[in-house]
């Protein structure tokens, strides 16, 4: 074989091994986001069957504080407009292993049912993506938060979709959120009501804002 014959194959060779390696780097990145997409939430919505399997346990035998397995529990949630089956657990606190299993209480948020605010977040896409269709809410829809002794029930004051922000705008957490755009869509400015905020990101995708949905307590119950 001449030196420019064996030059061409070694190409061929480099060409077709550069070939392989592309396709196997495709396949992974395609497993990595059927991973993210679908993966995470089997294994999360599991996870919340879980969390919320053991919270009524824990109620139905009079343990006042549960702890999963996910972190401490305290509540569970029920959106009438995602459904009759819609029901996530609560877990205090905002971690990736809390946001795996349902709905991350911000710490140093009010309790349900408290003067302040009950600020939650969820995933939008992906982790079993609680609150995919915060943008279908509307004023006036529902949401329901149980406890092992009472049934708390706010009815949003904004939209789904009506405000978006960036993530660093903490305000939407404190006691009584005060937006400082002017005019902006914000609670009732008026002290000592007990208001409920979920929050999650804005885009399907991206995480660099996100979307509030504001609402506030309007009656409350025993649970038993």
């Amino acid at each position: 074989m001449s030196t420019e014959s064996q030059s061409q194959h070694q190409g061929r060779r480099s060409l077709f091994r550069a070939g392989i390696v592309m396709v196997v780097a495709g396949l992974l990145i395609l497993g990595y986001v059927a991973w993210e997409l679908y993966g995470t939430t089997i294994v999360s919505k599991q996870r919340q069957r879980e969390a919320t399997s053991r919270i009524e346990q824990a109620w139905g035998s009079g343990e006042t504080e549960v702890s999963t397995e996910f972190g401490s529990a305290e509540a569970l949630i029920e959106i009438p407009r995602f459904g009759d089956d819609y029901r996530i657990p609560v877990l205090e606190g905002t971690s990736d292993r809390a946001l795996g299993a349902g709905f991350g209480h911000f710490e140093g948020t009010a309790d349900p049912g408290e003067v302040g605010n009950f600020a939650l977040a969820g995933h939008r896409v992906t982790h079993g993506e609680p609150l995919r269709d915060l943008p279908e809410l509307r004023p006036g829809d529902e949401i329901r938060v149980l406890t092992r002794e009472k049934r708390y029930v706010y009815a949003l004051t904004s939209g789904g979709d009506d405000l978006i922000v960036p993530f660093t705008s903490i305000w939407v957490t404190d006691p009584l959120p005060d937006n400082p755009e002017r005019g902006g869509v914000e609670p009732e400015q008026v002290e000592g009501q007990r208001l409920i905020t979920l929050t999650t990101c804005s885009e399907l995708f991206h995480t660099d804002n996100r979307m509030i949905a504001f609402g506030k307590l309007v009656s409350e119950e025993p649970t038993r």
